[in-house]
């Protein structure tokens, strides 16, 4: 009899797709610096003509900075894509074994959505990508709306089955969903994937010139859009009255902040629509409401990540499974909304405050807001890498052992 070490990773959960995710999420935070530090004109976004002519007679300081964000977004679009291959072919192989079957018949069935919500995620990284690294995207980008609508609608499609299987599971069986364990935000896992197909559906609206194609993407996002405002309602009010009469589940303790990075993607389709409106069809959002917009947002963010924090200390979560011997792929929850106040606190900073007139681009207190959105970014980082050695690194000695024949 042989004796062979496994990895954590290797006891599959659909709940690694937020591996994928965290990473897509992190090409986001550095092109932040790209749309918001680079000067552009005549278009919604920085290309790489606007990247190159930074290079060629830009200041030194900006340099380095477009040269960190490349080379963040081309890492972590690599691990945003290899994740997500290596997740597609684990539950591929996950399909035919009979825990699939028992996560079908549980609650964690819609856990199944984080494959949709990380393939539309790795969508919309593939865009940043093409516009950062690819010379003349911008000439050839009309041609590139209809199909990544196509895309994002398949993804989106495929989103809804899932949904619509859970549902018809659990709402047509007397006992098909377990009340008591609810206790936790993860049936908002669904409402997250619609919100990601939304905002990508949003993205032609906001930068297309065919006033077809951008009432199309106007149209297709607001229906997932509200198709995931509606689901997240159910889904929070259920789960918090399930947690208030039971407890929050402990490995899904961290779903408790999926609000903030789904606030921060129905922020983003919002203002992609309000501009996708503006220009194709003369409508007016002054800088100040959309200032007012975003600072409530971030309270109600900020409101979750104070009560996030707190269940997780108290329940001793980061002891236990990020800085401690303990693996739960949930753990991969805590990058996201990192990520998410990261992208929100720059386009608070740059469309708000800056926008409205309120502080001075590139001053003191922009440096100082800034630097919270930086701060935010960079523990993130530091939570992939604990994370990624954890569960996909080698197995240590205290690792499980699986003995074969």
């Amino acid at each position: 009899m042989t004796t062979t070490r496994t990895r954590p990773a290797d006891s599959y959960s659909p709940l690694y797709f937020l591996a994928s995710l965290g990473a897509g999420g992190l090409s986001v935070t550095f092109f932040m610096y790209l749309m918001f530090w680079v000067p552009f004109s005549g278009r919604p976004v920085p290309v790489f003509e606007d990247l190159a002519a930074v290079f060629a007679s830009g200041p030194l300081a900006l340099q380095i900075a477009v040269a960190i964000a490349m080379a963040g977004i081309a890492v972590m679009a690599f691990f945003n894509i290899k994740l997500l291959v290596w997740n597609l072919g684990a539950l591929a192989r996950f399909r035919q074994t009979p825990a699939y079957a028992a996560l079908r018949a549980s609650n964690a069935q819609s856990a199944l959505l984080a494959a949709p919500l990380a393939v539309a995620m790795t969508i919309n990284g593939l865009f940043i990508v093409g516009l950062v690294f690819v010379p003349g995207l911008w000439n050839v980008v009309e041609y590139l709306f209809p199909f990544a609508m196509l895309a994002f609608l398949a993804v989106g499609i495929w989103a809804l089955r899932l949904i619509g299987d859970f549902l018809g599971r659990v709402l047509s069986q007397p006992e098909g969903f377990d009340i008591k364990a609810h206790n936790s935000f993860a049936q908002m896992l669904p409402a997250f994937a619609l919100a990601m197909v939304a905002v990508g559906l949003a993205a032609p609206a906001a930068m297309s010139g065919n006033a077809a194609v951008v009432g199309i993407a106007l149209m297709l996002s607001s229906f997932f859009g509200v198709a995931a405002v509606v689901y997240a309602i159910f889904a929070a009010i259920t789960g918090m009255s399930a947690m208030l009469q039971h407890g929050t589940a402990r490995e899904a303790a961290p779903t408790l902040m999926v609000v903030v990075p789904l606030l921060t993607i129905l922020g983003i389709l919002s203002m992609r629509q309000s501009h996708g409106l503006h220009m194709g069809f003369d409508t007016v959002t002054h800088a100040a409401e959309t200032m007012m917009f975003m600072a409530r947002i971030l309270a109600v963010q900020v409101l979750f990540v104070l009560l996030g924090l707190l269940v997780l200390r108290k329940q001793g979560y980061f002891s236990d499974f990020v800085l401690g011997g303990k693996t739960s792929p949930g753990s991969y929850a805590l990058v996201c909304p990192g990520v998410a106040l990261s992208v929100m606190i720059q386009f608070f900073v740059n469309k708000g405050l800056v926008a409205a007139g309120l502080i001075a681009k590139f001053g003191m207190v922009y440096w100082s807001l800034t630097a919270l959105a930086i701060a935010a970014q960079i523990l993130m980082i530091a939570l992939v890498i604990r994370l990624n050695r954890q569960h996909f690194g080698q197995p240590a000695a205290t690792g499980t052992l699986v003995a074969a024949a």
